[in-house]
């Protein structure tokens, strides 16, 4: 099975996700901002290789030229948007955004 693996700007929008999901009270304790973040991931982890991939829509070429996505429903609010690039040794994750932000590209 291959590898996924996350670009550096992905990590640190991960780290920042947990910081901004306190800070406007989406969650009200760190350490369930932490396990939102972790729950995240490891869907990732667990659906990249299985779940049905998606050309992203053109707006997102510019994380790779082949890019594909798959999404994760969080709840009846959220919808994210895992945007990753298939090589020969592993899936990598590109960009990670949500419904909230990005969702009229994903929408059409």
């Amino acid at each position: 099975m291959k590898q996924v693996l996350f670009a550096p700007d992905v990590e640190e929008d991960l780290f920042q996700l947990i910081r901004i999901l306190v800070e406007k009270h989406y969650l009200s304790i760190f350490d369930y901002a932490v396990s939102y973040v972790e729950d995240l991931v490891e869907y990732i982890n667990e659906h990249i290789h299985t779940y049905p991939h998606k050309d992203v829509p053109e707006h997102f070429l510019r994380y790779g030229s082949d890019a594909k996505y798959i999404s994760y429903n969080r709840s009846n609010h959220t919808t994210w948007y895992i945007i990753f690039e298939e090589r020969q040794e592993a899936y990598f994750v590109t960009r990670i955004t949500n419904n909230h932000v990005s969702g009229q590209y994903f929408n059409q």
